[in-house]
This record gives structure tokens, sequence and C-alpha cells, in this order.
């Protein structure tokens, strides 16, 4: 489960980004077979997660340690299980979202899984998602791992993405099933994928938010509240977005050419940055942060490029 945030616009993020785009939630109505289904785990995503597919129509059984969070769930049809294997055996699909991984063995270890096919919609990286992979093949489930890209009251819904990584076939077989709980996509092979898309996410996220309350603190020194520069910003964040598929072809290619303007020109720009906070005596080490990877970059020759050329720094490991 993934820190609150929402994607206003899933559909359209999953066409720039070429993914495979999956069936969504408006589609499953036509596509619904009323596979059954498990759901282990009742925090508040889970219990999102289980009432989108009773309300798809999908049989649904599920489990949680205090069976108490069931409660609505069971009023809206739902079954609950007594034990952990009776769930398994509920359903061709089980979705376990619980606290972390070691949560999942903690609770799966003892159980039989073969023939089941296990969706893990829990949060970690992507060497937790791989690992748990061989763990669950190595008793005999199918298994696809996955990432949740909303936040509880949108799932069921097509703005709701959910993303998945694992063999091809196993999505493809339980597709429509998952489209219950929104726009589905489909990223590849690799188990670890869903949740190194998750990480980069959240990369952006906090970025742009910090990036945000950084100018709000500036602004604010001046008596400007943060309502009055929330759609300034909003703006300029839209605009540097769509800077990006030029920026990817640059990195993509590996030649930063200055288009735009170079990375000494955006240096002496951090530069003011800086001056402007120190001298109204706001935090500024978010801003020295970024010019010192800029002035690093600048020194190993690359300061008549583009800005994405500071791939190369991100590239490398980070001091110890």
């Amino acid at each position: 489960m993934t820190p609150v945030r929402r994607l206003s616009s899933p559909i359209s993020i999953e066409t720039s980004l070429d993914l495979h785009t999956g069936i969504n939630v408006d589609d499953a109505a036509m596509t619904n077979t009323e596979t059954p289904v498990t759901v282990i785990g009742l925090g508040l995503m889970g219990q999102a997660l289980a009432d989108a597919f009773l309300k798809a129509g999908h049989p649904t059984t599920v489990w949680n340690r205090t069976a108490a969070k069931a409660d609505q769930l069971i009023a809206e049809g739902a079954r609950l299980a007594p034990t952990v294997d009776d769930a398994l055996e509920a359903g061709s699909l089980t979705i376990i979202c619980v606290t972390d991984y070691q949560a999942m063995y903690e609770l799966l270890g003892a159980s039989a899984l073969d023939g089941t096919t296990l969706v893990n919609l829990t949060s970690g990286d992507s060497a937790h998602a791989r690992e748990a992979a061989r763990w669950a093949e190595q008793r005999g489930a199918r298994y696809l791992d996955g990432a949740i890209m909303a936040v509880p009251p949108v799932i069921g819904t097509a703005d709701a993405l959910i993303l998945h990584s694992g063999p091809q076939s196993d999505f493809q077989a339980h597709e429509p099933a998952l489209a219950a709980l929104g726009t589905v996509s489909y990223l590849g092979a690799d188990h670890g994928l869903a949740s190194l898309y998750d990480v980069a996410g959240l990369a952006m996220m906090w970025s742009v938010l910090n990036a945000w309350l950084q100018g709000t603190a500036l602004l604010r020194t001046a008596g400007i509240d943060a309502a009055t520069f929330a759609p300034f910003a909003a703006r300029l964040a839209s605009d540097v977005a769509g800077w990006l598929p030029g920026h990817a072809e640059q990195i993509d290619r590996g030649s930063f050419p200055a288009e735009v303007a170079s990375l000494e020109t955006h240096v002496r720009t951090m530069a003011h940055l800086i001056e402007e906070c120190e001298a109204a005596g706001v935090n500024a080490e978010l801003p020295k942060l970024i010019k010192t990877m800029a002035d690093r970059s600048i020194a190993a020759g690359h300061g008549g490029k583009e800005y994405p050329v500071l791939i190369e720094e991100f590239s490398k490991p980070g001091a110890a």
C-alpha cells in the first residue's frame, strides 16, 4: 500500500509510457466471468479491494486476523473464511494486501499454495518482489506482484491504476477479474517492475511536493499564502511535465545538445534561488543539494549540455 496519492488521468499516463493497457473497470462489467476471488488482509486498502470485487459480481471470500474488519463486507455478501487455508481454497485467484512481505510469509508460510494464483499488492521494493516470486513458485503458486497507484476511495473506478508484473500468461488469465479494481496495466515478466515503477513514482511525487513547499516557504515571507501560489505552481508543474518526452529522447540517445538552456545557465539560476532563500531566512538545503549535483556535472565537462545530462549524476551511487 502506497502513500496517499491519486493519478488524475491513468489511461493517458499509460499510453504515454507505452505500457500494456489492460481492461479498465468500465469494460469489466462486460467481461466479468464472476471468478471467485479471495482477499487476504482487510486494512483500508484490503477492504476497498474486496468491496470492488463484490460490486463487480465476483463471489468474494475474505480473511483477516481481526475478523471484525470483515463485518461490512459480510453484510454486502462476502464470505468470511475461518482460516487462511480455507480462504486460499475458496477462490482460483487470491489477492493479498498486508503490512509487508514478511507478514505475507508469516501468514502463508504453512499453507499449501499448489494451484493458487497469488497476486501480491503489498508495498515493497523490487528485491522483495523477486524474492517473493521465488518463494511462491517454490510452493507451487503462480505469482504476480503489483502496485496500487491510488487511494482506497477510488478503488473500483477507472482512476485507480494497478500495476502488475510477472508471467504475462498469468496476468492475461485473470485480467478480467483484476479489472474490477480499476485500470490494470501489465509491465513485464520481471516481478520487480511494479515495485520499481511504484518507487519511481514516489520519487516524482515527493520531489514535486518538496519543490512546491520550498516555493511556498519563500513566498510566505512576502505575505503570499499557499492557496494563492498553488494554481501558479500547478501550471508550472504541468508545463515542466511537458518537457519530459523530449528530455527522455535525449537520455535514451545519450546525447544532450543544449536546445533550450545549458546546464551552466540553470546553475546560475540555482544560485539566485539559494541566495533568495538565505536572505529570507528560508531553509536552502534542497536547492543546495540540486546545485551540488549540477556543479559536479559541470566539473565533469557537461556545462554546455541540456539539463537531462544530470541523469549521469543520478545514475551514480550516492556518497556513503
